[in-house]
């Protein structure tokens, strides 16, 4: 069985069982909407959780695990009053909160880390709410922070006592929820420009819908089917998750134009061969012929087109697995599944649709003619006259000049590509903004306003020792003021100044003799204790800098380069490194390590360069192949490769000059090149493709010159508007991110966006078609196509019909 006999069973049998395949498509939305998880209640923003275990910031965070890093997760809590002290109602409060958060299963303990000073704008106590690790399960984040919420709601309080969560864990759970919100946003605003753009192009809306449904059906599906593969390890970004949102549309959007511009060009020649009508479907009753037929020869013909299409798109996602970033690797799943619900609805479910369509039009007119007569058209068959005329010119200019096309297109490519220069790296860090309004946003606000050292993210030096440090506490010394002395750090906190008051060496080893380790005292020092309560709690809290076991010690710095969320403090992480192992030597520890933002943000930029030069050339060798199978030719892959290439640095150069030299942005999301590449290789094959497989199909009855042009001509419209639907979706993504404040899912959609028109209308369009003319027969290589001999006089005609009849 060949390829056009598969796809024809596949329309036969979708049209057969239209109203069954309906079904189970919807009951299979339903099902997946109703028993499984939400893609949003499973994303991840932090980009730090996707590094690989072999990364440096991996092997100071398993040093740093004494503090409360690794089998704990550390969640803020503040509690506020800001008129005045804490009074001692709302110390018993506090006591009682203590007690009943640490009833939660899982919570480990609570510690107090004091009060701020007293003043006239209020006072605040800082506590930690040390969490178990909460495992693979994205949701027991959300569960955790959702329970400790309401144990706070349920303790009583005095009046003016306020009590928020704050940190990493609680700030996350909350743009969960706000992504939920934005995800549907996306959905909804990309759906209604898709319909009004087809309405547009159709100039009906039921066909409209029809082209949409699939499309819309399969997120409902994917979104789910990717949540429930978060549920067991699968790691999901909230940028992965709106990209897919996207991504669904707009490509089983593209699969569904493919399949209806090539019926309605059958029913075209259904209506020329049968003399002409007052109407494309006037005296079509669906799923009757000629209309039925129309539908099963489209699928025949194109099923192949769409089929590889997606499959470029897995293909090239599917590369990402090669990643040693994660946060590439579990991108690729997501989308993967994402395009294979999209490609077997295009297959199934749209043909079904236009046949339903059909015998749904067929009842309405006949109830239309009973009444009121037979018009020459009816008021729901208005499918618009939009002439080939624009691209059938377009067609026989580039035929006749190809070389002069070529090139004009080559420089304009060019200087958009020396834009690539001022491209610079930023939002290694992912997300880290509390959503306005939320319970995390003034729990952030309460933690910078009374404990601003607490909020300056502060980078650690951790080192290990054979011996406890209180046995040798002028190490202690030595380090601090080691610290102190280098270029690269603006201030240091550590055992000796743990709260900014300093003690001596001998100071610190006399306290531990009386006290013990400081990570065991309690809150209140115990009666008869002959230590001063100052001392005390200045000694108390050096546990967060001394392990329990004094073997482990780290030192909260400032950086000389500034806010380690920046690039230029991610640029300085290699000295801080070699200055942090020549410190370790002088100070005869076992080990170090630096953790932190900054050592966190250089281990994903390394780790990102390495997979770019690593999954770039398997993509281009995978999709490369998948295009000489389609097209049967070893040549045609080079050149069309190539475009892409061209058409991506020339998008990648404008989106830095306007984003950065016009815009004044400090960088672009530093995945941004990545995806960009990967999104543009896999959607601009997409149309090259369509393109390229209509050009053989001409030429084998028609010379190459007007083979590109017939195929140009009733292609064009087709590229066209499913470029404007992809790019319209990727700006939508642009737009709504914008009103969140997300410039990173900003920039990555503004981008695609441009990438995709840039490729829509002058690559695919444009220079690949000239390119085929310039190469001939050789094309096809090592296929054999007699394309440069003569059209038969019987061919003739129906060239120039076909260039002359409307594709609208």
């Amino acid at each position: 069985m060949n390829v056009d006999a598969i796809f024809d069973a596949l329309g036969r049998f979708s049209l057969r069982f239209r109203w069954y395949m309906l079904l189970a498509w919807v009951v299979g939305a339903a099902a997946a909407v109703a028993f499984l998880p939400s893609l949003s209640s499973v994303t991840q923003n932090d980009n730090t959780k996707f590094l690989p275990a072999s990364a440096p910031f991996e092997k100071a965070a398993k040093l740093a695990a004494p503090f409360g890093t690794s089998n704990q997760l550390p969640v803020p809590l503040l509690a506020a009053r800001q008129t005045g002290p804490l009074t001692a109602a709302d110390g018993a409060a506090l006591a009682a909160l203590q007690r009943k958060l640490t009833s939660d299963p899982t919570v480990v303990r609570v510690i107090d880390l004091g009060q701020s000073p007293a003043g006239s704008g209020g006072q605040a106590n800082e506590f930690v709410v040390l969490v178990h690790q909460l495992g693979g399960n994205p949701n027991a984040a959300s569960a955790m922070i959702d329970d400790l919420r309401a144990k706070i709601k349920q303790t009583p309080r005095p009046s003016g006592l306020r009590v928020h969560l704050a940190g990493s864990i609680a700030v996350q759970v909350d743009q969960q929820k706000a992504n939920g919100n934005q995800g549907g946003q996306i959905e909804r605003y990309s759906s209604l420009l898709i319909i009004v753009l087809l309405v547009l192009i159709f100039r009906s809306l039921t066909l409209a819908l029809v082209t949409l449904a699939p499309a819309l059906l399969s997120v409902l599906i994917s979104g789910p089917l990717v949540a429930e593969a978060a549920q067991h390890g699968l790691k999901v970004s909230p940028i992965a998750q709106f990209l897919m949102i996207v991504l669904v549309l707009g490509a089983g959007t593209d699969y569904g134009l493919f399949l209806v511009f090539r019926v309605r060009e059958q029913l075209r020649i259904a209506r020329h061969d049968g003399g002409p009508g007052p109407s494309v479907l006037a005296d079509l009753r669906a799923p009757r012929e000629p209309a039925r037929q129309a539908i099963i020869t489209s699928i025949t013909k194109v099923g192949e087109s769409i089929t590889f299409s997606a499959a470029t798109v897995i293909a090239a996602v599917l590369t990402l697995l090669l990643a040693s970033f994660p946060f590439y690797a579990d991108l690729g799943v997501p989308f993967a599944i994402a395009i294979g619900v999209t490609l077997l609805a295009a297959l199934t479910l749209l043909p079904a649709l236009l046949s339903i369509r059909l015998s749904l039009l067929g009842v309405k007119r006949t109830l239309f003619q009973r009444i009121f007569g037979r018009p020459k058209l009816l008021p729901w068959d208005i499918q618009g006259a939009g002439k080939t005329g624009l691209w059938g010119s377009i067609a026989g200019r580039i035929v006749r000049q190809p070389v002069p096309t070529l090139l004009a297109g080559l420089i304009f490519f060019g200087i958009l590509s020396i834009g690539v220069t001022a491209y610079k790296p930023a939002g290694f860090g992912g997300s880290t903004t509390a959503p306005a309004g939320s319970d995390s946003a003034a729990g952030q606000a309460l933690l910078a306003k009374y404990f601003p050292h607490a909020s300056a993210n502060p980078t650690y030096l951790i080192f290990t020792f054979a011996a406890p440090v209180w046995d040798h506490p002028a190490v202690l010394a030595s380090g601090t003021a080691a610290i102190h002395a280098s270029p690269l750090f603006t201030q240091v906190t550590g055992p000796l100044n743990p709260v900014g008051v300093t003690i001596t060496p001998a100071q610190f080893a006399a306290l531990h003799a009386a006290l013990g380790p400081a990570k065991n005292l309690p809150a209140v020092p115990p009666s008869g204790s002959k230590v001063p309560s100052a001392a005390y709690q200045l000694y108390r809290a050096t546990g967060n800098y001394v392990s329990k076991d004094g073997r482990t010690v780290q030192f909260a710095v400032g950086l000389q380069a500034g806010d380690p969320g920046h690039t230029k403090a991610m640029r300085a992480v290699p000295a801080i490194r070699v200055a942090t192992t020549d410190l370790a030597a002088s100070m005869h520890a076992n080990d170090s390590g630096v953790f932190g933002q900054a050592p966190a943000l250089y281990d994903i930029s390394a780790v990102s360069n390495n997979d770019l030069k690593k999954i770039i050339p398997v993509a281009i060798l995978v999709i490369g192949l998948l295009l000489a199978i389609v097209l049967r030719s070893l040549i045609a892959p080079f050149y069309l490769i190539i475009s892409v290439g061209i058409s991506y640095l020339a998008a990648l150069g404008l989106a830095a000059i306007l984003f950065i030299k016009l815009g004044g942005s400090g960088g672009l999301v530093f995945f941004l090149p990545f995806l960009m590449f990967i999104f543009l290789l896999a959607l601009g094959e997409d149309y090259n493709i369509l393109v390229m497989t209509r050009i053989r199909e001409e030429a084998h009855k028609l010379r190459l010159r007007d083979a590109v042009s017939r195929a140009l001509s009733v292609t064009g419209t087709t590229v066209t508007s499913a470029g404007l639907v992809l790019a319209g979706s990727f700006l939508v993504l642009a737009i709504v991110s914008r009103g969140s404040g997300s410039s990173q899912i900003r920039d990555i959609g503004l981008a695609l966006a441009l990438g995709i028109l840039m490729d829509t209308f002058l690559v695919r369009t444009l220079l690949v078609p000239s390119t085929v003319v310039l190469l001939g027969r050789w094309n096809w290589w090592p296929s054999r196509l007699t394309m440069d001999e003569p059209a038969t006089p019987a061919e003739e005609p129906e060239a120039l019909a076909g260039q002359a009849d409307p594709v609208h």
